[in-house]
């Protein structure tokens, strides 16, 4: 049987679905907007940065001189202490006697040269008549030469005692801060040993010492000889990163580089100077140096995020080009320099390289070009004639627009 509401219930969903507005289809979407910078040439400060090592400015291991017991130590261990000052006192009761010794055999030979000296005169009267033979007047003079050198020696015996005597007292040979003492008083020493008593190291100002690769030593040389960098009149100045991450305060200038290249590691060692008032700097901390190189007048820069990689390990970016299409180009890249890379081929002054919205961009594809900056929203970071920063929503305005 036939229900006879089929045609009524058919003919109210038809009138229903004719009420129903129709959905719009999509509009055509235009070209992506991407963001760009524009390329411009323009000076680039040089930066590498090395692994190092600190050294003391001046290190002294401090030896005795002479030999004997140590009557007593005269410093603090871990002081400053300045040149010249006592540090040890050896024992020096048999430097005295030596000098005294000396002395003596100087009075001694002193009062035998007056004597041969006067024998050497009264002969020569006496040769002069025949009244002695000549070879008796030889002889004296003779023995008044040797009297004369006796005293010459005896003079250079005092003077050594005397420095023997000066060297029981060590002193400090130049200013520093002085480690731990080896020995303590009773201690017998000798001239002749190799260990040290104590060490004293000068900390301000410090050295820092950087190995770099002989390679890149080699083309900063030839980019200076070029012309392509320039150094100006002044050092190259350093900047040092601590162990611990900060920033050492204080600036340091290039002092020299190695004029032999380690055969091993094909480096280069380079020493930089850094003042030291405050004591941060130790020996044998290990630090990275910021090293200013110099300046390229004309360098040309992309942002890090712009640039990509090809199969071929090649460094590329894409371009607006003609017609507000994409490009691809490839690059050689020199350094990093920041969040940028110092581009040296492939890009010239007016290129507009996609720094955002480039990830599904083909060759060919119609783009419009927006203006890119790195700022967040909030800070000048949307790009000019009201368009959002690519990355960023657009605001209703925008999407009203």
């Amino acid at each position: 049987m036939i229900n006879a509401r089929a045609p009524m219930m058919a003919s109210a969903l038809l009138l229903a679905a004719c009420g129903q507005p129709q959905q719009q289809a999509p509009a055509p979407t235009g070209p992506a907007q991407v963001g760009v910078v524009t390329v411009a040439s323009q000076p680039v400060t040089l930066t590498t940065e090395l692994p190092g090592r600190t050294a003391a400015y001046e290190t002294s291991e401090v030896r005795p001189q002479v030999s004997g017991l140590i009557e007593a130590r005269l410093f603090r261990e871990g002081d400053q202490v300045r040149e010249g000052q006592p540090l040890y006192r050896i024992d020096s009761t048999p430097y005295q006697a030596a000098v005294a010794s000396a002395r003596a055999a100087l009075a001694r030979a002193r009062a035998a040269i007056a004597s041969s000296q006067a024998l050497a005169r009264r002969y020569g009267e006496l040769v002069k008549i025949n009244a002695i033979a000549r070879q008796d007047y030889e002889n004296a003079i003779t023995s008044a030469q040797q009297a004369q050198a006796d005293v010459a020696a005896q003079q250079a015996a005092l003077r050594t005692a005397q420095i023997d005597l000066r060297r029981a007292l060590i002193t400090a040979p130049i200013s520093g801060r002085i480690g731990r003492s080896i020995v303590t008083t009773g201690a017998l020493v000798s001239a002749s040993q190799t260990n040290p008593l104590t060490t004293i190291q000068r900390l301000d100002p410090m050295y820092v010492d950087l190995t770099q690769s002989s390679a890149d030593v080699l083309k900063l040389r030839q980019a200076v000889l070029a012309g392509d960098v320039s150094r100006g009149g002044a050092a190259a100045r350093v900047k040092l990163t601590l162990e611990d991450g900060s920033t050492y305060p204080i600036e340091g200038t290039l002092q020299f580089a190695d004029v032999s290249v380690d055969p091993t590691t094909g480096t280069q060692t380079i020493r930089a100077v850094f003042p030291n008032p405050r004591g941060l700097l130790l020996p044998g901390m290990y630090v990275r140096a910021q090293m200013i190189e110099g300046t390229q007048a004309s360098g040309i820069m992309v942002p890090q995020r712009a640039v990509s990689r090809d199969e071929r390990g090649d460094a590329t970016v894409m371009v607006v080009g003609a017609g507000n299409k994409v490009e691809p180009r490839t690059l050689v890249t020199d350094r990093a320099v920041g969040t940028n890379w110092l581009v040296t081929s492939g890009l010239k002054p007016g290129d507009k390289v996609i720094v955002e919205g480039g990830m599904s961009l083909r060759p060919g594809m119609p783009v419009k070009p927006v203006a890119w900056t790195d700022k967040p929203a909030g800070q000048g970071g949307r790009a000019p004639g009201g368009q959002a920063q690519p990355g960023q929503p657009a605001t209703p305005q925008q999407q009203a627009k």
